[in-house]
């Protein structure tokens, strides 16, 4: 059985007492080592639910526990060093002149040795390939390249969850396919839990699981096939489906007995194969 690493439970929160609700009774599990994608239209509080995980915003009601332990003021800091977050914008998390004076950053504020701090930075940067990059100035980077340093930057501090809030949005489909591909590698090699909180459906298909926020509460939580299966039910909440999803559907109205739910292109001429070669 797997086991839990967050917990929200029966988790409110509003950012004033005269403002609405943004998050409503909201209770999940997130366990270790699992890929979870948070998806839902804009305000639905999808990025609410990332800065409670990381003890930058607390509830008003309800609890979260990372590893058995309550979010407080008190454990807060305890709880970051097991929660790195990499946000939208890079620029917003850069410290250091120079990437490797960036990476060390964290690591200095916890008091890791010298010497395991240099064997570190090396790990990571060759982790997100940009070890030729070390004593680059950071505003010299690309968007991919910061993207990565970025993440570089929070694994570099060991945590056992890893929360990318939109950390894609501002790439090219290229950028972000590699820094998806990235760190889909880390994950495998880690054993860390990666929650990606995006827009991005083909990220989303990738995830394990998927859990999907409408005006504050969880309107489902499945896998990415069972919750791309809803098509009609997600585009009344405004949220898209893949092209594959919606180009498989368009087949079967034109009577080719496609009988399961692709998402992506490999999984669809498989499908097409495996019926053109029963006719």
């Amino acid at each position: 059985m797997r086991e839990i690493f967050i917990e929200f439970r029966d988790v409110s929160f509003r950012y004033g007492e005269e403002q609405a609700w943004v998050l409503k009774n909201v209770s999940f599990n997130i366990y270790k080592d699992e890929w979870v994608a948070i998806i839902g239209h804009n305000g639905s509080g999808k990025s609410t639910i990332a800065k409670l995980m990381n003890g930058l915003l607390f509830p008003q009601k309800g609890e979260i526990r990372i590893n058995g332990v309550p979010v407080t003021e008190e454990s807060v800091w305890d709880i970051r060093k097991q929660v790195g977050m990499v946000f939208q914008n890079p620029d917003n998390q850069f410290v250091g002149t120079t990437v490797q004076d960036d990476v060390a950053f964290g690591m200095e504020n916890r008091g890791v040795p010298r010497e395991e701090m240099i064997k570190r930075i090396d790990e990571v940067l060759n982790a997100v390939k940009m070890q030729d990059y070390r004593l680059t100035e950071p505003h010299r980077l690309s968007g991919g390249q910061k993207q990565r340093v970025a993440i570089a930057s929070v694994l570099a501090i060991k945590p056992e969850v890893l929360i990318l809030d939109e950390a894609t949005a501002m790439l090219d489909p290229k950028g972000r396919k590699e820094i998806m591909r990235t760190v889909s590698d880390i994950q495998d090699q880690n054993e860390i839990s990666l929650i990606t909180i995006t827009h991005d459906l083909q990220e989303v298909t990738q995830a394990e699981r998927v859990i999907v926020m409408n005006d504050g509460e969880v309107w489902d939580e499945a896998t990415p096939r069972e919750v791309f299966a809803k098509k009609d039910a997600l585009r009344k909440i405004g949220l898209d489906v893949p092209f594959i999803a919606i180009l498989a559907d368009e087949l079967k109205k034109n009577d080719l007995m496609i009988t399961s739910e692709p998402l992506n292109h490999d999984e669809l001429l498989e499908e097409l194969w495996t019926l053109h070669s029963t006719m």
